[in-house]
């Protein structure tokens, strides 16, 4: 848990920062034409994601799920509906109008559809007291919500690899977020399953 949640601390304190001044001028994301509120579906995106990202860490402590089971309930609300579904509908708005071009913009409405179902899914699960369904498609939900984060480790290296061959540099851009961005949604759905798929260490024995 430990460094998990120093890699969350490390990303948020990077990433939010230029979006709390509200001023456009300091987005990392350059705005599409067409669309004037890109920048404010933006905005809303990374802090409703910034309390689903600090709550879902939260939530797979396990020392807090087993310990105070209520603040878990609790806080899995938040991460529910004052994070993940909020951000994920302005993701799955922003994709549309993607500045980085169309196959990012696919790929980005994808990754919002799945984040969204995923943790709606959950949401139903646990209401209905299918509390080993509702754990995996939690499980599920945690991994896309760790998808900016991962992408944005991907984003250097997809860089470095494509930029022998896409010597313009928009469309270098284009192609580095496409491929960092589909390696980080294939890498979490696949670990996610390999978690879930896992054989459980067994028990020592207790000695009797």
């Amino acid at each position: 848990m430990v460094p998990l949640a120093l890699v969350v601390a490390v990303f948020l304190a990077y990433s939010v920062p230029p979006y709390l001044t509200l001023d456009p001028a300091q987005s990392r994301v350059p705005a599409p034409a067409g669309f004037a509120a890109h920048y404010w579906f933006l905005v809303g995106h990374i802090l409703f994601g910034s309390v689903a990202i600090v709550g879902v860490i939260l939530q797979v402590w396990p020392w807090l799920r087993r310990t105070h089971p209520v603040v878990h309930r609790r806080i899995g609300r938040v991460y529910v509906f004052a994070g993940a579904i909020p951000s994920a509908l302005m993701a799955l708005t922003i994709g549309l109008f993607s500045p980085f071009g169309p196959a990012a913009g696919v790929l980005n409405v994808a990754a919002a559809l799945l984040w969204l179902g995923f943790t709606i899914a959950g949401w139903r699960a646990v209401r209905q007291r299918r509390f080993a369904d509702h754990r995996k498609w939690m499980i599920r939900s945690f991994a896309m919500t760790m998808n900016t984060l991962l992408s944005r480790v991907y984003a250097p290296f997809a860089f470095l690899g494509l930029g022998p061959w896409y010597p313009d540099e928009d469309v270098l851009i284009q192609a580095a977020s496409t491929l960092s961005g589909t390696m980080s949604v294939l890498t979490l759905l696949l670990l996610s399953q390999w978690w879930l798929d896992r054989k459980p260490k067994p028990r020592p024995a207790s000695g009797r």
